[in-house]
């Protein structure tokens, strides 16, 4: 075994952590998970009956209130819920009577606050229903006061600077909109987390903010068509991709361990080329875990209804029947950790990181937004008449026009340092955020763009469009384009540029408050023209047609992957910025935080702070990779190279003593080559990890957090690709039998 580098830091030896002492070579374990992966059997699972018969059993919803509220109380919930009202104090010792009861009954013994820190994944401390009764004993307990509020520790959780160690003090406050739900025993609450001073530490408080500032702004612009709405819908349906890993496979990655993507890894002869994979038949295996899975979304109100196998070997995808964000983003959230539980019971482990394997695609979150009204329409949906027609592509140009005035913020709210892999690569959309909306509304809003005599008022109450083929559209009357970050889809936009292991929120966050900013605008300017005394319909039409020729930038139906459109986008002035932590600029500039305070949403402190958290994170994600890197290449592959170096050098001993020097060094000659070769790729490992701990110790120096993750974006995260290079090279040379490490034909071919 080769010395370790004094400076790396000591490897923790998984191998002997997970393989029994009589194994002595390590790469049996290898061996005999790729052989315990082909072996198993799927698991059997209980089939519970027809869907309608158990969905939302685990969730606390209307029908659980009608049962367990009494009459007023349940009738003001609903207030709450669906109309948007305060909740009333009064009523909540009420209400958590009620929820304790049906837990109970349900078979929960605890309670949790449920939240979404800063984190990116979700947090909650469990506490018993039970009290002392003063008498020796204790009795079941669970007051208003702990339904609506909890205090967990501020400090602890990443803030930002918003607060320090020894101003530990927040809260966790009740969301009536999100039903409370069952995990195993526990009731689980969903709320947000706020501190002392009120500012968001969590996802779901500034998202609940930009649900209301764009049913505000929405509802405004709809009552110029229709004073009947009084409400405005933000929908969501996401589409959940992710990869199945056999567990013993998993257990022999480190790096899939602690980082969630094969730091190394040459491809497999075969991939995702052949296209057999995507829609294929699901394995058995697969399929028993998918029927798991689906029954317990169900159960927690999870609307689950399509599956499939994805395009890379082992990938798949899950997508529900949509949701009002809010909802939806939670179930997203639930789903994500519930996945991981379920995946084990069947011997599996999710990846959700963004680009686990090299060669084939990576996983994203498709996330389906519209938005809809109080009164049952549709609002990125085409009517049926001119009327409503116009209320289309009011909405649809707003939206492009948010999308070019925040180019930058909505690929900011996307990016991450695990999505920065998958973005811009020949298989998701490219790190340049634009619009694909098909030929035939592309050639509406040119019509409408250059042409004068586009409507006409026939009387007061009929509006007449100079477009015939509106009527006529249809809910998927464009083709579909795969390379467009953000899609026009029919009745909805499909924003694909999202992680599949990103929370939905950030995103969607962005998307709300920059249209309702927009819309906000588009309202002011045609109430301006309307009290210079323009017609209503013309006022609408005059500032479409400004906005169609100021968001034309941003529209884009060809093929995001090319070089020509790169080119093409810095002409256009959309974002192209490449590098991660200069990208979460964008959620500094005036105008984004102009935005943000305007819409109520967040301020200028959280944004600050939550950047400060951004880049952070982004140094650590990158640093752990580094640390796993060094420790894997300096305590697996040179100790696995050096030995095969060391056998094929017995062979050209053996062949000069056998054959005599100049015979054996001919018939050596390619051993000879590859033992050069080994040596050569060994020396730049030692040196590249050297290197790079060098690097990091530099870059850990800097006080700045953005100047900090720029030095690991531009010094360390190259480097990372600079080894694997070389170890993937060595991976193709060294004995099959002593390589450690599963390879890729066996994580993605079990």
């Amino acid at each position: 075994m080769a010395p370790q580098n004094k400076n790396a830091v000591p490897f923790l030896s998984f191998f002997h952590i997970f393989v029994p002492a009589k194994r002595k070579i390590m790469s049996r374990l290898r061996f005999d998970a790729v052989e315990s992966a082909f072996s198993k059997k799927p698991l059997e699972v209980q089939d519970p009956g027809r869907p309608d018969e158990f969905f939302a059993c685990k969730v606390f919803d209307k029908s659980k209130m009608f049962k367990y509220l009494p009459a007023d109380v349940y009738s003001k919930m609903l207030n709450v819920i669906e109309g948007g009202e305060s909740l009333d104090n009064s009523i909540i010792d009420s209400v958590a009577e009620g929820m304790k009861k049906w837990a109970i009954d349900s078979g929960a013994t605890h309670y949790t606050h449920w939240f979404s820190p800063l984190t990116g994944t979700t947090a909650e401390k469990h506490d018993a229903f039970i009290d002392l009764d003063g008498k020796g004993g204790v009795i079941e307990n669970f007051s208003g006061k702990l339904l609506t509020q909890q205090e967990p520790d501020a400090s602890s959780f990443p803030n930002g600077g918003i607060r320090s160690t020894f101003e530990a003090r927040g809260y966790s406050a009740w969301d009536p909109t999100s039903p409370a739900f069952l995990m195993g025993n526990t009731l689980c609450i969903p709320t947000i987390f706020v501190a002392y001073t009120g500012e968001a530490l969590d996802y779901k408080a500034p998202l609940l903010k930009s649900i209301s500032a764009v049913d505000k702004a929405a509802t405004e612009v709809c009552r110029l068509f229709d004073k009947s709405v009084h409400k405005v819908y933000s929908y969501l349906g996401w589409e959940q991709e992710y990869f199945l890993i056999d567990e013993d496979l998993y257990m022999a990655r480190p790096d899939l361990i602690l980082t969630g993507r094969t730091l190394m890894g040459h491809e497999s002869a075969k991939n995702q080329q052949l296209d057999d994979h995507y829609f294929g038949a699901i394995p058995e295996r697969v399929a028993a875990f998918m029927k798991d899975l689906e029954i317990e979304a169900l159960k927690l109100g999870i609307p689950a209804k399509t599956c499939h196998n994805e395009t890379a070997p082992n990938q798949f995808e899950l997508a529900p029947i949509y949701e009002q964000c809010n909802l939806a983003v939670d179930h997203n959230m639930i789903l994500m950790s519930m996945m991981k539980d379920v995946a084990r019971r069947h011997g599996f482990r999710v990846l959700l990181h963004e680009k686990p394997f090299n060669g084939v695609n990576g996983s994203g979150k498709h996330c389906n937004w519209s938005l809809g009204t109080d009164t049952g329409v549709q609002l990125m949906a085409p009517g049926k008449s001119d009327k409503d027609n116009l209320r289309f592509i009011t909405f649809v140009v707003n939206t492009l026009s948010a999308i070019y005035r925040h180019n930058g913020l909505l690929k900011a709210s996307v990016m991450s340092a695990a999505n920065a892999h998958r973005l811009g690569g020949a298989e998701a959309p490219p790190a340049i955020i634009s619009s694909f909306l098909g030929s035939e509304i592309s050639s509406v809003l040119d019509h409408m763009e250059t042409t004068d005599n586009f409507v006409k008022l026939l009387s007061k109450r009929e509006l007449k469009l100079d477009i015939p083929q509106i009527p006529e559209l249809l809910i998927d009357n464009t083709d579909r384009n795969r390379t467009s970050p953000f899609a026009f889809t029919g009745n909805r936009f499909e924003f694909r540029a999202v992680g599949a292991e990103a929370n939905c929120a950030p995103a969607m966050i962005a998307l709300n408050t920059a249209v309702a900013e927009q819309l906000e605008m588009f309202r002011d300017d045609v109430d301006a023209l309307v009290r210079k005394g323009e017609e209503k319909e013309f006022a609408i039409v005059k500032v479409l047609r400004k906005y169609i020729k100021y968001c034309k930038p941003v529209r884009f139906d060809g093929n995001g992957y090319s070089d020509e459109w790169k080119d093409e986008a810095i002409k256009r002035g959309l974002d192209c910025e490449s590098s991660t932590p200069l990208i979460f600029d964008n959620y500094l500039t005036k105008e984004t935080i102009a935005m943000f305070r305007k819409e109520n949403v967040m301020t200028e402190s959280e944004l600050k702070a939550r950047n400060e958290i951004k880049w952070s994170t982004y140094t650590k994600k990158i640093q752990i990779e580094a640390r796993v890197m060094g420790d894997l290449a300096l305590n697996h592959i040179i100790p696995i190279a050096t030995k095969y170096q060391s056998s094929l050098l017995d062979n050209i001993i053996k062949m000069e003593t056998v054959l005599g020097k100049e015979e054996g060094d001919r018939l050596s000659k390619e051993n000879i080559a590859t033992v050069k070769e080994i040596a050569e790729h060994v020396a730049d490992i030692r040196k590249l990890v050297d290197e790079l701990i060098n690097r990091r110790k530099v870059a850990n120096k800097i006080e700045s957090a953005r100047k900090r993750a720029i030095a690991y974006h531009d010094g360390i995260a190259p480097m990372l690709e600079e080894i694997r290079q070389r170890i993937d090279a060595l991976e193709l040379m060294v004995d099959d039998q002593q390589w450690t490490l599963p390879k890729y034909r066996e994580l993605l071919f079990f």
